[in-house]
Order: C-alpha cells, then structure tokens, then sequence
C-alpha cells in the first residue's frame, strides 16, 4: 500500500496534521472495495481530494472518474444530468441524452454536495445504491449501472434528516464510510506551510519574488479563524502576491488582508453601555411601535365614534383637521361620498358608558328607514339654505355629486326649496 507522504506529493497535499493523515489512510484503505464513502466537512478544506485518491487506488482508476456539483444543478434538470433523458421527455428535449450515471458506467461519481439533492432525486440514487437500477426522465425502462459512488457534504446531516430535507435510508447508504477533513482552524500548524506554498505558487504564475512573513505575522495567521479554511487563506496568499511591492511581509501590513474579527456573543455589558443613546434592545424597539399603533387606533375609534353619532360632517373635519391629515393623510374621508350615508348603511347604537366602543342594536326596520329619511331631507334643506339654493355648493358640503342631489331633491320634493 502507498505510503501517505507519496499520496500527498501526488495530490498536492500539504500538511501534517495526525486528522488528516488519518483521513488520507482511510482513503486508501477503502479504495479496492465497492462499498460507498462519505465525506464530510466545512466548505475549502479541500475535501475534493478524497474521492479522487480512491478512485485512483481502486481497480477502476482506468475508468471514467466524474465529479458533479448537486449545489450548482437546478431542481428541474437534475435528474435528466444524472440519469438522462428520452427525446420528448419534456420542453427542450430534441434528442436522447445519456445521464452521469450510464456515461460513468465501471468507474466512480463523486457527488458534491450531496445534501442539496431534491427528496425525488433522493429516492431514485437510493436505488442505484440498492441494486444499480435507474430508469431515464421520460422512459419506462430499467436501465442498469455499476458506479463507485463518492459523496461530499459540508451540512450536518443528522439535521438535514431531522427537517426532513434529507432521507434517512440514503444517509445510511451514502456514509458505509465516513471521512472527515478537519477544519485549517484545527491545523494550526499547517497554516505558515500552506502560505509558503500558496505564496510559491502565485510567484511563479505572475513572475514575481516570493512573499515571506516574519515570525510574529505567522503567529497571526495561526490565531485566525479561517472559517473559509483554506480557500479563503488562498485567496489572501493571492491578494498580497499581486498589491505589496515589499516582499518581506511584518504584522501591520498582514492586518489590512485579514477580515475583522466578529464581535462576541452575547453582548457584554459594555457593549450595552455604548449604546446608551439609542435603543438599548430591540425589545424596547417593538415597545414603542405597538404604542405608537395603540395611539393611532384610539384616535382611529374616536373619529369613527363622532361620524356615527351623526355630527355635522363639516363640524367633525374642523374639529378632528390634524387627527384626519395624521390618520390619512391628503386623502377626506369626511368628503368622500362613499361616507355620506354611513349611519344610513349601519344600525348604530352608542354605548353612553364608553365612548370607546359601540354595539350593533336590533331595531324595528320601518321605524328606523322613517327616521333616517326625515334626518336625510333635514341635511338637504339646510344646506340649500346655507348656500342660498346653489345647488353645486350644496352638493359640495354633504360630500356627494350635484347630480346625486338634484335626484334627492326631485325624490323629496325639495323644488321650493332649492330655487330660494
């Protein structure tokens, strides 16, 4: 069996924490089995590596080798990349297409971010994992294949199950083996090793000197997080190769690539004390606006109790100007002509205990149709007479058309009236 330092020179490994030499013999050891591998850990670990030295230490090295981002395939296609399609299968369909698992026949799939499968996909690499069987998007036939199958996740899996995004059944079969590449933050010591290698590299692809840290700046780089591991310390590596013309590197200039550092939580308490001057919570936040919106609502109720009673709309708009342009802005209710009969659309009855509420009463239809008519003609009369018969400025003061008045006072038989 090939030592591991021979593994790593061939695969550009760099490191030598005892997690990932660990990770690297497991590979090797379950590389001439068929049986499925799991692989887990956070995004720029690097754990693309894996199913790669599997396949080549497995007796299908000489077949094909296929990697595929489930994360970066739509919902609606996935299935026809991975198991094809027939011609006519759906919209866009114009010829037969073979899927990953048919054109990989004999070698090995490596399923990156596996945890982003739809559940329907789920249930069809379940079966291949079962007994090798697919049927393509738009066909009735079984269709049979023999794939080494390599899946990657960075999501917690016994969560994913645990909100039903993911099948249990296929977990179980996806992680026969598990191996986990452990996050740069636990490889402290790898870091300055990986920095001379990345910095190495960028050197020689834009033909310039190589950048070197000083002691004290490695001991800075080793006290990141690194939460984008060793991605996120690539780029960094880059990001200095190309902007610093001084190529012996101290701690200040070092700081202006690493990313600040989050605040701790929970907030201690003088992080409360600084910001005295505003909203010490967002509790106190949600405090005001629902008493704010309790204040409007009371004066909302207040408004609406006073055009019940029946008060001179005009009165009620002068009375309430500010309470009306506060509530509504540049929109009249009082004026709108939909308002004008509203005692007339509803039975009203004031509770005189409560000014804030009110009730719907039971009354005697005839006595009241009598009353609200004798109340509407009244209206009528007092304003022809307040506008001395000019019917447009009448209609205008009740808040309706002049052709809805000039109906009113043909029905009522208010002729004398209006020509005063």
């Amino acid at each position: 069996m090939e030592n591991i330092l021979s593994v790593k020179q061939r695969f550009g490994i760099i490191g030598d924490n005892p997690k990932l030499n660990r990770a690297i013999e497991k590979s090797i050891q379950v590389a001439n089995s068929d049986i499925s591998v799991l692989v887990t850990g956070e995004s720029g670990v690097g754990k693309e590596n894996i199913p790669k030295i599997i396949h080549q230490y497995s007796h299908r090295k000489h077949s094909k080798y296929i990697a595929v981002n489930c994360g970066a395939i739509p919902d609606g296609t996935i299935d026809s990349e991975l198991f094809g399609h027939e011609k006519g299968a759906f919209t866009g369909a114009t010829a037969n297409r073979s899927g990953y698992f048919e054109v990989a026949d004999g070698g090995t799939i490596f399923l990156d971010e596996v945890g982003e499968l739809p559940l329907a996909t789920q249930v069809r690499l379940l079966r291949i994992l079962e007994n090798g069987e697919y049927i393509k998007v738009g066909s009735s036939k079984v269709e049979k294949t023999n794939v080494r199958i390599v899946a990657a996740t960075n999501i917690k899996m016994e969560e994913a199950i645990r909100k039903g995004k993911f099948r249990e059944d296929l977990f179980y079969r996806l992680s026969t083996i598990i191996i986990n590449i452990p996050p740069l933050r636990n490889r402290k010591e790898d870091i300055p090793i990986l920095f001379r290698k990345f910095a190495s590299d960028f050197a020689q692809k834009y033909n310039m000197p190589t950048l070197r840290l000083d002691e004290p700046a490695q001991e800075l780089l080793c006290q990141q997080e690194w939460r984008g591991n060793i991605r996120q310390l690539r780029n960094i590596a880059e990001q200095m190769s190309i902007l610093e013309k001084e190529r012996n590197l101290k701690t200040e200039t070092l700081n202006h690539y690493l990313p600040n550092k989050v605040s701790k939580l929970p907030a201690t308490l003088d992080d409360v004390k600084e910001d005295s001057s505003s909203f010490s919570s967002e509790r106190e936040i949600l405090y005001k606006v629902l008493f704010d919106m309790k204040n409007d609502l009371n004066d909302v109720k207040k408004l609406t109790l006073e055009l019940m009673k029946g008060e001179n709309s005009t009165d009620v708009k002068e009375k309430n100007q500010g309470l009306i342009e506060k509530i509504y802005g540049e929109d009249d209710p009082v004026q709108d002509s939909n308002n004008l009969d509203l005692q007339s659309d509803l039975n009203i009855n004031v509770n005189s205990k409560d000014e804030d509420s009110f009730e719907y009463a039971e009354t005697i239809e005839e006595e009241e149709t009598l009353s609200l008519h004798d109340k509407e003609v009244e209206m009528i009369k007092q304003a022809l007479i307040r506008t001395s018969g000019r019917r447009k400025n009448a209609a205008k003061e009740l808040g309706i058309s002049e052709r809805t008045l000039y109906r009113k006072i043909k029905q009522h038989n208010l002729g004398d009236v209006s020509d005063v």
